[in-house]
């Protein structure tokens, strides 16, 4: 295992780099770990979930690839600072940060309605999880002569929708800070950040059942249906590697059309 593990790690788009991905123990995060492996990437998988991480670093080890499992709330200062030194203590570099952890709760609104608990959450966890670590890797990936950060952001903070509003407010604002980052750090250090579609990840298969999810499909507004965790691991891949070097400050939308229809 250990010849195959080096062996990976020389190959693919991502060889010799290491990559930490928030938000890692499901769903996107968790396509992208996998993926980021197998592309020859070192992956600190970074999430709450402690079982589920380990799963995620088991299935890459398994397939040949190196990761670690940090157990970290993004909204955390010291956890920021925890993930990043276990990342360089175990893989000697830091040269991806994907910023992916994030969520909507079931009390946002329109903001006449909300409370300002749930505003507050909204940009703790959206926007400050992405500030807090930002913060903590980018003088890292500045000391080490270069990098890339993505960051995730939403169809909500593109367009106008009724309700959700705390959580528009804060995606919108990871959008001004993508390109915001993405001036004050070039050339060293790229910055993108990708807006997903509706994904049927783990979580939202568990919370539909068959004859209700197929409804939903069926009214949807995606052109090309709803997307896999892996549709947008694949985006997340492109603006990790060289194949985007001329990429930065970049919205890349993988929305299945949402923004034209």
């Amino acid at each position: 295992m250990a010849d195959q593990a080096g062996d990976r790690a020389n190959t693919g788009k991502l060889a010799g780099r290491a990559a930490l991905i928030t938000g890692a123990t499901a769903g996107i995060g968790r396509a992208s770990a996998a993926l980021f492996a197998a592309e020859g990437a070192a992956v600190t998988v970074v999430g709450r979930n402690a079982a589920q991480g380990g799963q995620v670093v088991s299935d890459i080890r398994a397939a040949g690839g190196r990761a670690i499992f940090v157990a970290a709330d993004v909204t955390s200062e010291e956890a920021a600072q925890n993930a990043v030194d276990a990342t360089l203590s175990a893989f000697g570099r830091l040269d991806i940060l994907y910023n992916n952890a994030g969520g909507v709760t079931a009390e946002d609104g329109p903001l006449t309605d909300i409370s300002l608990e749930t505003f507050w959450d909204a940009i703790k966890l959206n926007l400050f999880g992405t500030w807090n670590f930002s913060r903590v890797a980018i003088p890292r990936l500045l000391a080490a002569d270069g990098g890339t950060v993505i960051n995730t952001v939403s169809g909500a903070a593109l367009r106008g929708r009724p309700g959700g509003h705390a959580y528009a407010a804060s995606k919108g604002a990871v959008v001004s800070l993508t390109r915001a980052m993405a001036v004050e750090y070039a050339p060293t250090i790229r910055v993108n950040a990708i807006s997903p579609t509706k994904v049927l990840t783990e979580r939202v298969r568990r919370l539909r059942d068959g004859k209700n999810l197929a409804r939903t499909l069926s009214q949807s507004r995606e052109l090309l249906g709803w997307g896999e965790p892996i549709d947008v691991a694949r985006a997340a891949l492109f603006l990790a590697c060289d194949d985007s070097k001329m990429t930065t400050g970049h919205i890349l939308p993988v929305d299945s059309g949402t923004l034209t229809s």
